[in-house]
């Protein structure tokens, strides 16, 4: 199963408001995988809370106890979802939160944001 290339307006339609389409739902569910493992829970958290909202690639895998490959893995997919912003320094990459993916998410889950998703407006026509 492969996960969402990246988060943007397409993927994250209200989910109350009008009934989703079944695409909308597939695409939908797709980003809600990325962000949904504890580990990419974490890093989103750590980072966003990290002096500066920036860490190093060599500070996370300590702070969640596992190994590089596997932190660099999920940064890779938060990263290519445009979740996360990378910096390449010198050997280290840095991380930085991209806030619009995470507010489209929480848009797409919050009642009060409803407002007819792109299947509604297409039946209006």
């Amino acid at each position: 199963m492969r996960l969402i290339q990246e988060i943007d307006q397409t993927c994250c339609p209200p989910l109350v408001g009008s009934p989703l389409s079944e695409t909308e739902a597939e695409r939908l569910a797709e980003a809600l995988r990325v962000i949904a493992e504890p580990a990419r829970l974490r890093l989103v958290s750590l980072i966003s809370a990290s002096q500066g909202g920036e860490s190093c690639v060599c500070d996370l895998t300590d702070q969640l106890d596992l190994g590089q490959p596997t932190v660099s893995h999920h940064l890779k997919v938060l990263a290519d979802a445009g979740i996360l912003h990378r910096e390449k320094r010198g050997r280290w990459a840095y991380y930085r939160i991209e806030p619009e993916p995470l507010q489209l998410l929480r848009g797409a889950l919050d009642p009060r944001s409803a407002v007819p998703g792109p299947s509604a407006q297409l039946g209006a026509r």
